[in-house]
């Protein structure tokens, strides 16, 4: 592993791990479950997350000419949900970042044990560990999320001290982690471009994009949620998967990590597009009730 890979790997897990943990320092259990007691809502969610957007990777990568190794790249990102940038892009967009933590939260969990299922179904012969993924996913995202909360809980003055100081290295951390991926993948996404593989991502993206907003429900900031936590994929679980099961076929990770980029590279701007449209209400982040952006 390179250093820059190195790098990379360090500022992937220090944005994940304080942004988690910032999110639960910001707020409440009862916060993060009350969106999620719609139930008309998370079955519209897990539907266009676990049905929808699978049926697209799955459609794409067949109805457009592509190398084996990118179309099993593709079915990999369009199985795996629940991305911990959700949280961020939330933040930018000024949607419901309570309904964003507790929509990260259920896909994760869903996902892994939806994958080892699926997964064999899609691509048969792989072998997906459950028990891998369930760790790495606990560890770098629930883990600081409950530690989050629970220093909220007992220790308010305590988490209003830290949580400026998790968002900032949040943001810096993501800023670095951006510049190191355009540095490593850019030669990968070059090569991609006349393959049919660019295409095919940004055709994924934006149809998932705009299934989850069109099935947000009537309020403006789930439905942006809703569509940018389908847009933004699990890139830690497509990860894992693409290094245990595909180590001899190096260009589905490399089309993995170029995917994750080009995801960034639209999903991080319609946050910013959504966010200059939003309604807040005065004095604080957070959405107005409002139906209306």
């Amino acid at each position: 592993m390179s250093v820059l890979q190195t790098l990379q790997s360090l500022f992937t897990l220090a944005f994940v791990v304080t942004s988690m943990l910032g999110m639960g320092l910001s707020l409440t259990v009862s916060q993060i479950v009350a969106p999620l007691r719609n139930a008309r809502l998370v079955g519209l969610s897990l539907a266009v997350n676990f049905v929808v957007v699978p049926a697209v990777a799955f459609g794409l990568s067949r109805a457009i000419p592509l190398d084996q190794d990118v179309q099993i790249g593709l079915l990999l990102i369009g199985t795996a949900a629940g991305a911990p940038f959700l949280p961020k892009l939330a933040q930018i967009a000024k949607a419901d970042i309570a309904f964003a933590v507790g929509l990260m939260t259920i896909l994760m969990l869903v996902t892994i044990v939806y994958l080892p299922l699926v997964l064999p179904l899609l691509l048969p012969g792989i072998e997906v560990s459950a028990l891998e993924i369930a760790l790495s996913l606990i560890v770098t995202m629930l883990v600081p999320l409950v530690v989050g909360l629970l220093i909220k809980a007992r220790y308010e003055s305590i988490a209003k001290a830290m949580q400026p100081a998790m968002a900032q290295i949040s943001t810096i951390s993501l800023a670095l982690l951006l510049v190191l991926m355009l540095a490593l993948n850019f030669r990968n996404v070059i090569a991609l471009f006349g393959t049919g593989a660019i295409i095919a991502t940004l055709l994924f993206i934006v149809i998932a994009v705009l299934a989850g907003y069109v099935l947000g429900g009537p309020r403006t900031s789930t439905k942006q949620v809703l569509a940018l936590g389908t847009g933004q994929r699990n890139l830690s679980a497509a990860f894992i998967i693409a290094t245990s099961n595909f180590a001899g076929q190096p260009n589905v990770l490399v089309y993995v990590a170029a995917a994750g980029l080009v995801g960034m590279v639209v999903l991080f701007p319609t946050a910013g597009e959504f966010g200059k449209r939003a309604k807040v209400i005065p004095g604080t982040d957070q959405p107005a009730a409002s139906g209306q952006a």
